[in-house]
């Protein structure tokens, strides 16, 4: 969280990632589509505009200085974008597909506690 907003400080890290050249090839070809891209619906934003605004920062504090001085949303908006995200891949019966699907791939398809994307990229980065 930052700013009141769910994501973000991730996608500022994608973004840096991505302007040095480092992203990470598994990044690459969903770079501001999926989660990055409900982030920018529910902010307002275009992807071009806010990878400008972060490459025009030197922290990501400034960034969410940013964000609140610019985006205005309701904390309703805001719960909703984080309502969506941490129930990606437990919503529709294709996305519990595709999660089942990604479960297999990490060899975790026992893992009950893994129940969205959001707790695959948790676990993932060996937070959960």
């Amino acid at each position: 969280m930052m700013s009141g907003w769910i994501h973000l400080p991730r996608l500022i890290d994608k973004i840096r990632l991505h302007l040095a050249g480092k992203l990470h090839p598994d990044y690459q070809d969903n770079f501001t589509e999926g989660f990055d891209g409900l982030w920018l619906a529910a902010a307002g934003l275009k992807a071009e505009d806010f990878i400008n605004v972060v490459k025009s920062t030197i922290t990501d504090g400034q960034v969410g200085d940013w964000v609140r001085e610019n985006v205005r949303k309701t904390q309703a908006e805001k719960e909703e974008l984080a309502r969506l995200i941490l129930t990606r891949g437990n919503d529709t019966d294709e996305r519990k597909a595709r999660l089942k699907q990604r479960k297999e791939a990490y060899g975790i398809s026992d893992r009950d506690d893994v129940k969205s994307f959001a707790d695959l990229i948790e676990f993932d980065e060996k937070r959960l």
